[in-house]
């Protein structure tokens, strides 16, 4: 069996991080990960450390940067490192996975993206978008709102979240038939360890993308297993 988190920021980029992407690369790898993916806040998001002024090109380089340190650093310790990023509307987080740093430089309009343009455009390029952690109750969110057509899964598990939120998000998965996946949505140095279990190597984010898609996965990691 083979493991994954498909849901991890790093403090250089998502400022409500504490860890670094290379920290967690090593201990994931420690733990017997074979890969992560990380997926820090977009420009949306409020805790994005990307300087708005900045031109666009420079925004994608610096927000890439990220990913490319804990590639490296993967590369370097042999823990495959997949690019994605979560966006946010209104309180609600959405996990994009599949469009690569060299589309994003060519288009800046998606920054204005709605949630409709934004799941029919990374559609038909192939990628995936994941309600990520939909049940999420917090004052800073001002109401959980669901998407089941605008979106290609759902985050069933999410190690940030109280187990009822979990929970809900897996009856919402099940009542709308949407594929399903989880992540640990690590930030900092005390990772809990979750993700998902796969009968084959991921050895690219499109091999995550049909696993979940195809509805392949073996299982999800729970904390106590």
């Amino acid at each position: 069996m083979f493991k994954y988190d498909t849901h991890i920021h790093t403090a250089d980029i998502s400022g409500c991080a504490s860890a670094s992407g290379i920290y967690q690369a090593v201990a994931f790898k420690e733990a017997g990960y074979d890969g992560i993916i990380i997926t820090n806040h977009f420009f949306r998001g409020k805790t994005c450390l990307v300087p708005k002024n900045l031109s666009w090109e420079e925004r994608i380089n610096t927000f890439c940067s990220g990913y490319e340190k804990t590639k490296q650093c993967g590369d370097e310790i042999g823990l495959k490192v997949f690019f994605g990023w979560e966006e946010t509307y209104d309180g609600q987080d959405f996990l994009i996975y599949g469009l690569d740093k060299e589309w994003l430089l060519k288009h800046p309009e998606i920054e204005h993206w709605t949630l409709e343009q934004q799941f029919h455009e990374v559609d038909k390029r192939g990628g995936m978008v994941i309600h990520a952690h939909p049940f999420r109750d917090r004052p800073y969110i001002p109401k959980i709102r669901l998407f089941p057509k605008l979106v290609h899964g759902v985050e069933i598990f999410n190690a940030g979240n109280y187990e009822s939120e979990n929970r809900k998000a897996y009856m919402y998965a099940k009542e709308y038939d949407l594929p399903t996946t989880g992540g640990s949505d690590n930030h900092h140095h005390d990772i809990v360890f979750t993700g998902i279990e796969t009968e084959k190597p991921l050895n690219s984010i499109q091999d995550y993308i049909r696993l979940i898609r195809n509805r392949e996965q073996k299982q999800i990691i729970y904390p106590d297993d």
